[in-house]
């Protein structure tokens, strides 16, 4: 078994380092790193190019910046992994808990797992009102039309099993990645759990780039993703769990 982990990264001088290093202190014996540098303009291609390659499995680079979407996009056709799950490059979400989202895959139980920051007693840090309101708006408005139960379809913590996420064509290229990932899984045979993480979010001075815009695309995103149709799904091969991907023994 082994867990491949995305990093879609534009403009991270400040912790893609210290997210590499994280990764690789989560706990999880087989890792495959791969990051996709979206053309940063800060430094962190070329921190990458000279310090950070032989950190990591694979670095894929952008010749030009076209998005978040684009950027997972990349990575998911480069990934071997058993598991796949995306890891932003920022310091928002914590890798020792890919162990949590993980684990219903590892337990033959689920398909696709999302990392929600609403359920839990997982520490959160308290920042933007507004976000909050818009990602559970977006959240019910995708659940409407999916008729599944989420309670954060924004969240960055999403794991899959690889045969699925590969068979995903992802068109979206900034943040409506999202939306769209979630309305196609919903029309597939797979099993989706959701379980508790913490959020350590960080403000627009710290870097976050997500604004007013990627939100009214999010929207347009959920009627155009749900509503068009789709072939009909292909039932999965059972999947086989192996208990030796992770160091903590249950």
């Amino acid at each position: 078994m082994r867990l491949s982990v995305v990093i879609p990264c534009f403009n991270e001088l400040a912790t893609i380092e210290n997210v590499i290093q994280a990764v690789k202190s989560s706990g999880i014996r087989s890792l495959e790193i791969i990051i996709v540098d979206d053309c940063s303009t800060d430094g962190t291609r070329e921190l990458l190019q000279n310090h950070l390659e032989s950190k990591v499995d694979r670095v894929i680079y952008h010749s030009r910046n076209r998005g978040k979407g684009a950027a997972l996009r990349s990575g998911f056709n480069a990934v071997t992994g058993d598991i796949v799950i995306v890891q932003d490059a920022d310091l928002e979400y914590d890798p020792k808990e890919f162990s949590i989202v993980i684990e219903p895959i590892l337990n033959g139980k689920a398909d696709v797992v999302y990392g929600s920051r609403f359920v839990g007693g997982q520490p959160h840090r308290v920042v933007y009102y507004w976000h909050m309101v818009g990602n559970r708006f977006l959240t019910t408005l995708s659940n409407m039309f999916t008729n599944i139960n989420l309670t954060d379809m924004e969240t960055c913590y999403k794991a899959f099993r690889q045969e699925i996420i590969q068979a995903v064509h992802i068109e979206e290229n900034r943040f409506g990645f999202e939306p769209e990932i979630t309305a196609k899984i919903s029309k597939m045979n797979c099993r989706i759990y959701e379980v508790g993480i913490s959020y350590y979010g960080r403000t627009y001075q710290e870097g976050k780039k997500i604004g007013w815009k990627d939100g009214f695309r999010a929207i347009f995103c959920i009627f155009k993703y749900n509503l068009r149709s789709y072939k009909k799904a292909t039932p999965l091969k059972t999947f086989s769990p192996k208990r030796d991907l992770t160091t903590i023994g249950k």
